[in-house]
């Protein structure tokens, strides 16, 4: 059979974001003038939650293969192709990144099994204009990359309504691809999400919810793919995936009169939680080192806002806003503590928490004995502690990296400003030295005192620094900062002002993530 070029099939598909799975609208099977193709149709938004996905049901006379591409609007950077591998003569084809309030061009190019093109057919497809809840993105450094990037935000922005809380996706150009909106889900109308979702190894999401107390896969239309209960206890701030498919997640026993101070391993296939780390046991919960005007202490003592798992030694490194960061081993036993030295003294177990402390090197590798630097009243030239810190991540040279939030800082709120600060730690020796900062030199601008995140790009060799409750001007503007990490020199910076926000927070953190397979 002959390559046919079919001109454009217009399907116009205007459903609200809130449709069902029975909304269609318009011709779904005009004159096709093809050779190849049955029938086409068009379902946008087939599920209510994921306004920018749509369906495409496609029938066809011989078995093909397919590829689809969502044609961007800032040239070919901006496209979306997607392939679907095998031959079949019926496909439910999912698409991702459409534009909102847009006639969007779909490109779809079917192949034969040698892969030799039949035909070629462009499909147009309207979309809604976002909802109101959604955030002004300007784009302040443009990256040069000719890659299409996809930054994640965990987003607390709204108009009217804070839950259900509404992630959504941007692309380098400023342009929202994809975003949830649950206001009409079951289970999931509630929605807080808190640190909110991260991408799984399989390409879905995973977070918690408070409000059902509970943890969630789903997949990029919203549809939920796997639910775990977490009996009774509530759910805070993080949950992550570890290599061998469990979750570690930060909980509010029910059993005890403080919050926060919980992480608990669930066994992803059972439920069951293997293991419990009770910071009570682990740590000192009378320690009030690190006041805050934020939480009641008497309650909310440790605030573990972020977990890391270190694989190297099947361990946990979990941060605490009101405390700093402790790593654990299996045992609830400390490695080490990374925090000022101040006010530490004997765990809820009974252990002397002072041998645990790390001790400063200068650049030569000297320990660093000033008193008031150990204490975090001044600083070395060469060493700063991270204070209310979040998001302590692994580096792939075993370096920790920590957002420094820097609220309080010196104890008396020194700047302000906050970093992204890379420590290199020997737990055998319990010495840290700083290796590598950016953030200082920005000053209040990218100054968070609550939120946020690092991440390390290792395919750029860069860091991605996002502020998520930055303020500019006296308006709430989460930024989202990559620098490259060699020459600390800006490849992207976009800033997002949400039209109403809580604590300012714009989000709480920004991934880069990918929106295919």
């Amino acid at each position: 059979m002959g390559l046919r070029n079919v001109g454009l099939l217009t399907l116009l598909f205007f459903l609200f974001y809130a449709c069902s799975d029975d909304d269609t609208s318009g011709d779904t099977n005009p004159d096709l003038d093809s050779d190849v193709i049955r029938s086409i149709n068009v379902r946008l938004n087939p599920t209510g939650y994921a306004p920018l996905n749509a369906l495409i049901d496609l029938e066809t006379l011989e078995a093909v293969s397919v590829e689809i591409t969502v044609v961007g609007r800032e040239g070919s950077t901006s496209n979306i192709t997607r392939s679907f591998p095998g031959t079949a003569t019926s496909f439910e084809l999912e698409v991702f990144g459409l534009y909102a309030n847009y006639n969007n061009t779909l490109e779809l190019t079917l192949f034969d099994g040698s892969g030799v093109v039949l035909e070629n057919r462009e499909v147009t497809v309207e979309t809604p204009p976002l909802i109101a809840d959604m955030p002004q993105i300007s784009i302040d450094v443009p990256t040069n990359t000719s890659e299409l990037e996809f930054n994640l935000v965990n987003y607390f922005g709204f108009s009217q309504n804070f839950r259900p809380q509404r992630p959504f996706i941007f692309d380098q150009f400023g342009d929202i691809r994809w975003y949830l909106n649950f206001t009409s889900h079951p289970e999931l109308s509630d929605l807080f999400f808190d640190n909110g979702m991260t991408q799984l190894r399989n390409g879905n999401f995973l977070f918690g919810n408070a409000a059902t107390r509970s943890i969630y896969e789903i997949d990029l239309f919203g549809r939920i793919v796997d639910s775990w209960s977490l009996q009774g206890n509530g759910f805070h701030h993080h949950v992550i995936e570890k290599p061998d498919g469990n979750l570690l997640v930060t909980i509010n026993d029910a059993s005890k009169s403080t919050v926060e101070d919980v992480v608990i391993e669930i066994d992803r296939a059972t439920g069951e939680f293997i293991n419990t780390w009770d910071l009570n046991n682990s740590l000192d919960n009378s320690r009030r080192g690190w006041p805050t005007d934020l939480a009641d202490l008497n309650e909310d003592w440790f605030h573990a806002n972020a977990l890391e798992y270190s694989a190297e030694d099947d361990e946990i490194i979990v941060s605490g806003r009101t405390q700093g960061v402790v790593k654990l081993n299996q045992q609830n036993e400390v490695s080490y503590i990374l925090a000022p030295h101040r006010d530490w003294n004997t765990s809820g177990d009974g252990t002397d928490l002072a041998q645990f402390l790390l001790t400063p090197l200068d650049a030569n590798d000297q320990p660093i004995t000033d008193l008031d630097v150990l204490d975090g009243t001044v600083n070395h030239p060469d060493f700063e502690w991270s204070w209310y810190q979040h998001s302590p991540i692994l580096m792939p040279n075993g370096n920790l990296m920590i957002f420094d939030n820097g609220d309080n800082r010196n104890y008396i709120n020194a700047g302000p400003y906050s970093r992204a600060v890379e420590y290199e730690i020997d737990e055998q020796n319990k010495t840290i030295k700083q290796v590598w900062s950016y953030g200082k030199e920005r000053g209040s601008e990218t100054y968070a005192r609550i939120v946020s995140k690092v991440s390390y790009l290792s395919d750029k060799n860069s860091v991605l620094f996002t502020p998520g409750s930055s303020v500019s001007g006296g308006v709430p503007a989460g930024k989202v900062i990559e620098v490259d990490y060699g020459t600390k020199s800006v490849l992207f910076e976009a800033t997002i002002n949400p039209p109403n926000t809580i604590f300012n927070i714009s989000f709480h953190n920004v991934l880069r993530v990918s929106l295919l397979d």
